[in-house]
């Protein structure tokens, strides 16, 4: 049984309470249901990921002397996509190609998140698929562990003076689940891929499983006009499992040279968009670090939860481990001063500047403790002019900046507490002997707003708050076009975020709210790449064997060249450049976790060798300095049977990858 509450401790905010019901016979077997469901629901609390709703707890209570158990998890605001699918149907339309190939892109790394960690959701179609107005990202909801411990519970915990209960039917949709979930009872990663193609389908098509089934070539009336798309759905639908991708990684693989890119809040058809009244209630949680793949193939009919699960995090660059370590745990924010000094932000969801947030006292360490005392408009009155002033000023420009206001809550909270740790665990009030904290806390956000308006377009800082895992991905898939790997964008990116934030050279980031400001760096460094202005292609003309590139780099600027180059020729690479601010990586067509770089952040500027693969290799120029440097790059090849000096076969962009 589901249920709609409110959340007394956290502002009334809505949540959903989730019952156990087994339907069993005895104490005995309840209590071995509930320990089944206790184990389930453990499984389910550990998962960490934006685009699942957060489990939050598991209680008990005893209602007219009889026990209840529930999970209370996150509401999620929103439309199913089955609900989007009927009123398009109703208006004579369905979903197209690129749609469903954003969705794919956007579900895909949820599922090899959840999969990776032993968890199978057992149950995708269109009823259990949401759109979340306040991101625009699908989340999936009701995993169908819960309900399949029910199932289990029914048939196999009984009284033992009852007679055996008919076998259960197995979890999962007709037409939706594959064939050996529904008659064995077993599930596989492949059988959440499945159920996921053939949701797919369905909102391509507007036809319900067994009618696109008994389509010749089981995918429907509709001709899917996507090469790789109609490949990926025929082989994840196979009948035989052995022929179907075996992990979501698979899948995104064979589409990636035509996903479109996927970016964390799409622009939507106005049917697929939040209401125009839609205010969120509440900010969704991202949580910590995540990182480990398991083997496809072995069955998870009833995984056994680990001691510990780890959470997810975004993927965050993987050239620099020292510089983007994963965060450990939350950042541990003080109440007061968190929800206080959201004063005259003005930003969706919230009061409006001309009426206080409601203050909180400081009764723990996240935000929601302690008791609400609401000061009403006489504390507002209470304000000097001045004050209030200068808070109005404040939520204008960040308005007209298009920052967002929980996120500048956010960073301005936490560099507030690095600069005055003492202050950490008291309320911030209203009263006037906190006039100049208050102060210093408007002053720190505008410093921030000052950041993002001198050092960030304005497409960019739009977004500050909002980067994620899906951002990061598109950036790597639009940067590889160019023949440009991973690694040469975060240099470049890295190189202009510390010439800002030189303090957090070194550091864990990348989850930190400071973090958001690197990815709005990089996703303008992907533009100047695409835009030709920090990429280069060096070619080396008939009869010649050398090239030079030369130029000015100013302080945190740097610049990408490419050259494509064969298999076998001797490359003799010499930079002419300051030594102490410059650093140079050179990087391999095709690079491998054991061998992923010739050089990189080096103060070594001469490198001679033999290659040994054929493709576009990248020599990455940065400057660390507080002035203006020039360089020369200087390449000469030799070893040359025909010119000009070019691959037959170049590699694939993917092969940046």
């Amino acid at each position: 049984r589901t249920y709609l509450a409110e959340d007394i401790h956290r502002f009334k905010e809505l949540c959903v309470l989730k019952e156990f019901a087994p339907q069993v016979q005895g104490a005995q077997a309840l209590q071995k249901a509930k320990e089944l469901f206790e184990r389930e629901a453990g499984v389910l609390y550990r998962l960490q990921h934006p685009q699942i709703p957060r489990f939050r707890e598991l209680f008990q209570t005893v209602v007219a002397g009889q026990g209840r158990l529930f999970l209370v998890q996150d509401y999620v605001e929103g439309k199913t996509y089955r609900q989007l699918l009927e009123a398009r149907r109703s208006q004579g339309l369905l979903f197209t190609e690129d749609e469903v190939l954003q969705l794919l892109g956007q579900l895909l790394p949820v599922l090899q998140y959840i999969h990776s960690v032993g968890v199978i959701h057992r149950d995708i179609s269109p009823d259990n698929l949401m759109l979340r107005y306040v991101d625009q990202l699908p989340v999936l909801i009701d995993f169908g562990g819960v309900k399949q411990v029910a199932a289990v519970a029914a048939s196999v915990y009984q009284a033992p003076d009852q007679a055996p209960l008919p076998a259960v039917t197995r979890l999962g949709k007709i037409g939706y689940a594959p064939n050996e979930q529904m008659q064995q009872g077993t599930v596989f990663p492949h059988s959440d891929l499945y159920a996921l193609a053939m949701t797919v389908l369905v909102l391509l098509t507007g036809q319900e499983p067994q009618d696109i089934l008994s389509q010749p070539g089981g995918l429907g009336q509709r001709p899917i006009q996507h090469p790789l798309l109609g490949r990926a759905l025929h082989r994840m639908l196979a009948i035989n499992s052995g022929d179907r991708f075996q992990s979501a990684a698979e899948v995104m693989q064979a589409l990636v040279l035509e996903l479109p890119a996927v970016d964390s809040t799409p622009t939507l058809p106005p049917d697929l968009a939040a209401p125009a009244a839609y205010a969120p209630t509440y900010a969704p949680t991202y949580a910590p670090t995540y990182a480990p793949t398991q083997a496809a193939g072995a069955p998870y009919a009833n995984p056994q939860p680990p001691a510990s699960l780890p959470a997810y995090s975004p993927a965050r660059p993987p050239a620099h481990p020292s510089t983007h370590p994963p965060r450990r745990g939350g950042a541990g924010l003080g109440v007061g001063l968190t929800l206080a000094l959201l004063l005259g932000l003005g930003g969706a969801g919230w009061l409006t500047r001309d009426r206080w947030l409601p203050l909180v006292g400081v009764g723990g360490s996240s935000p929601g403790d302690g008791q609400t005392v609401d000061p009403g408009d006489a504390a507002t009155a209470s304000l000097p002019p001045e004050e209030r002033q200068r808070k109005a000023e404040l939520s204008d420009r960040r308005a007209a900046l298009g920052v967002d206001a929980a996120f500048l809550t956010q960073i301005t909270n936490d560099t507030f507490y690095r600069r005055h740790p003492d202050q950490k665990g008291r309320t911030l009030s209203l009263d006037p002997v906190d006039a100049e904290w208050r102060a210093q806390w408007d002053a720190i956000a505008t410093e921030w707003l000052d950041q993002a308006e001198q050092h960030l377009s304005a497409e960019a800082r739009q977004k500050l708050g909002r980067y994620g895992t899906g951002d990061r991905q598109a950036w790597k898939q639009a940067v590889n076009r160019l023949y440009v790997g991973s690694r040469s964008l975060y240099d470049l990116a890295d190189a202009r975020f510390f010439h800002l934030f030189p303090d957090w050279r070194g550091q864990t980031f990348i989850d930190q709210p400071i973090g958001q400001f690197w990815q709005a760096i990089a996703a303008d460094t992907v533009s100047l790449l695409q835009q030709g202005k920090a990429l280069e292609r060096i070619r080396f003309e008939s009869g010649t064997f050398s090239q030079q590139a030369s130029g000015t780099l100013n302080p945190g600027e740097g610049r990408v060249y490419i050259a494509s180059l064969s298999e076998g020729q001797i490359l003799r690479v010499n930079l002419q450049a300051p030594s102490e601010p410059v650093r140079f990586s050179i990087y391999w067509p095709r690079p491998t976790q054991q061998n992923p770089f010739i050089l990189e952040d080096s103060d070594q500027f001469t490198w001679s060798g033999r290659l040994t693969q054929a493709g576009f290799y990248e020599f990455v120029i940065v400057s660390n300095g507080t002035a203006p440097v020039s360089y020369q790059l200087n390449l000469s090849v030799d070893n040359v049977t025909s010119t000009p000096v070019e691959p037959a076969k170049p590699e694939a962009p993917e092969a940046k990858n």
